[in-house]
């Protein structure tokens, strides 16, 4: 019976939590506001300083999660093939470092400099700019385009349809929605599903 009663209450948790994860946080066609956030280079990192981007790959990463360190080298790809064509990655870690030492600053560095990054990684300290997005996740993304109304958002979810196997993905999601705006066309999947650990906070 005790276990029955666990059961049902944790189920109720989950049911309730992912319908208030749903509601929170930015939609397809909100206007994001920029940020203030420290890189891993010491130096204050915000949207505003890129006068010449087209728009903004956001993706809310970490050290610690094996989804977001199996993207790891896909997110670094991206970066390469856009940031030249007007779409930066702007990596972000969200996570509480108290519950997660493994993702604080100094540990950030490191994995940074050990991988090459060529993207800015920065610490989301006090935990205020995930929440304003609405991401659950690590890794979990954010297309942003610039506009006249400011920095919107065209594209969540996923980096693509394949976690595991780089080689086995079948659908680019962010490289499908970065090249419709790119090519001036409609992207075709505007949100997916982000796979990978809850952020911790």
């Amino acid at each position: 019976m005790y276990t029955l009663k666990t059961f049902i209450a944790v189920i109720t948790i989950v049911i309730a939590s992912a319908f208030t994860t749903t509601s929170n946080g930015y939609k397809v066609g909100d206007i994001a506001t920029d940020f203030n956030l420290k890189n891993v280079d010491g130096k204050m990192v915000s949207l505003a300083n890129y006068k010449n981007a087209k728009g903004f790959i956001v993706i809310f990463t970490c050290n610690t999660c094996p989804y977001a360190v199996a993207y790891e080298d896909r997110v670094e790809a991206l970066n390469k093939k856009y940031a030249s064509k007007g779409y930066p990655v702007i990596a972000i870690m969200p996570n509480n470092t108290d519950v997660k030492p493994g993702d604080n600053m100094e540990a950030m560095k490191a994995r940074a400099k050990a991988k090459g990054f060529t993207f800015p990684y920065l610490m989301d300290e006090g935990q205020k700019i995930y929440p304003q997005y609405g991401a659950t996740k690590t890794p979990h993304v954010y297309l942003l385009q610039k506009t006249k109304k400011g920095n919107q958002v065209k594209y969540i979810g996923a980096i693509d349809d394949n976690y595991q196997d780089a080689a086995a993905v079948k659908t680019k999601y962010v490289e499908n929605a970065v090249d419709a705006l790119l090519s001036g066309k409609e992207i075709s999947e505007k949100e997916t599903r982000a796979i990978g650990c809850s952020i911790k906070v």
